[in-house]
């Protein structure tokens, strides 16, 4: 059987292709699946990584690692799975890369996520402790998580 491929790369090395396939699949999770309206394409994407695994053309797994706002951290978010390819571990590796991905590229730094809540167990398994009580980003339970750089 053949292995997904991981891909990582910055904005501006993404081909239109790539970049359309992306937006698309982050629209249909985020925008239409999740029912948020909302600036989904915001001013991150601009300086952000994109880590993404596909296998024959088709976007199995995505995340994008931005910068935090203040520079204390480094996040990563708009994780997702299509649904089409949920309950095969895609959600496990992509987050496994993206965090080896963030000790390549900022060593000893701390990663902060927006995590929604029911995920929460999902990112303690990383090794994610929360700091923040739960609260509604676009009417969904989130809680801010935090793993010490280093890992």
């Amino acid at each position: 059987m053949q292995q997904p491929e991981l891909i990582i790369k910055t904005t501006s090395e993404l081909t239109p292709l790539e970049l359309l396939t992306i937006m698309q699949e982050r629209t249909k999770v985020f925008v239409v699946e999740q029912r948020c309206a909302y600036q989904e394409i915001d001013e991150a994407d601009f300086n952000a990584h994109h880590v993404y695994l596909t296998l024959d053309n088709n976007l199995l797994a995505y995340t994008r690692i931005i910068k935090d706002s203040d520079n204390a951290y480094i996040r990563f978010g708009r994780v997702l799975v299509p649904l089409a390819y949920r309950k095969k571990n895609y959600g496990r590796q992509i987050v496994t890369a993206t965090i080896a991905e963030i000790h390549h590229l900022y060593p000893n730094k701390m990663i902060k996520i927006g995590a929604q809540n029911y995920l929460r167990s999902f990112y303690e398994s990383f090794g994610f402790k929360a700091v923040s009580d739960v609260y509604l980003e676009d009417n969904i339970p989130h809680i801010d998580m935090i793993l010490n750089g280093g890992h």
